[in-house]
C-alpha cells in the first residue's frame, strides 16, 4: 500500500513499462511530405557520444533515398549550441544533395528559423521527424510540427539517444501526449511508402 507523501520518485522501482506501441505502415503524397534530418551530425552522431545514433544511419539513409526518389521535400536542421556547427558536419551516410535546405536551431528547430515557412511554401502538412537526440529534437520538433497543424509520422529506427529508456519515453510520449497522439503516427523506415 502506497501512501499520500510518496512521489514517483519513491515509487520508481516499482514502475511497470506499458506494452510497446504497435508500428503502422504508412503511405504518404510526396508532394505534402517533408523528410527531416535533425542534428545527424559528427559531434552527436558518433560512437564516442551517442553510439545508438550510428546505428540509426544505415535506416536513415534508405529512408533519405526513397525520399529523394519520390521527389520529397527534404529538410535539414543542426543544432545551434555547440559553436562552429555547420551543415558540413552532417554524417556521410546522410550528407544533404545541392540546394536540400537546412535550418540552424536548439532543439526546437521551429524556433527562430523559417522552417514553418519552407513547409507552406512547399505546400506540407505531413513531416516524418528523424534525428538525435530524441528527447531533444525528435520530440520538441515533432511536437511543434502538430501545435502548428502538420501530421507527424516517426519511424522509430531512424530515432536516437543516449540509451533505451531514453527512446522509449519519447516514443511513449508519442501514444500519449495531449494531441501529439492523435497526429503522430509511429513506424519504421521500411513501413513508409511513397505513392505515386
Amino acid at each position: 500500500m502506497t501512501h499520500l507523501h510518496e512521489s514517483i520518485i519513491d515509487l520508481w522501482a516499482s514502475v511497470k513499462a506499458p506494452p510497446a506501441p504497435a508500428l503502422k505502415a504508412v503511405t504518404v503524397n510526396p508532394e505534402t511530405t517533408a523528410l527531416l534530418l535533425l542534428d545527424f551530425v559528427k559531434q552527436t552522431c558518433s560512437d564516442m557520444v551517442r553510439p545508438r545514433c550510428v546505428e540509426t544511419l544505415p535506416a536513415a539513409a534508405t529512408l533519405l533515398a526513397a525520399a529523394r526518389a519520390s521527389n520529397v521535400l527534404v529538410i535539414y536542421a543542426i543544432g545551434s549550441v555547440t559553436p562552429g556547427r555547420t551543415i558540413a558536419d552532417t554524417m556521410l551516410e546522410v550528407a544533404p544533395l545541392g540546394n536540400e535546405p537546412y535550418v540552424q536551431s536548439g532543439p526546437n528547430k521551429f524556433l527562430n528559423t523559417d522552417l514553418d515557412q519552407i513547409l507552406q511554401d512547399h505546400g506540407i502538412k505531413t513531416v516524418i521527424v528523424t534525428g538525435t537526440a530524441a528527447h531533444g529534437a525528435v520530440l520538441h520538433t515533432a511536437d511543434e510540427s502538430v501545435f502548428r497543424g502538420y501530421k507527424v509520422i516517426v519511424p522509430v529506427d531512424a530515432i536516437s539517444a543516449e540509451n533505451l529508456f531514453i527512446e522509449q519515453y519519447v516514443v511513449y510520449h508519442f501514444t500519449i501526449g495531449s494531441r501529439v497522439a492523435n497526429a503522430t503516427t509511429l513506424t519504421c523506415t521500411g513501413m513508409i511508402k511513397f505513392s505515386d
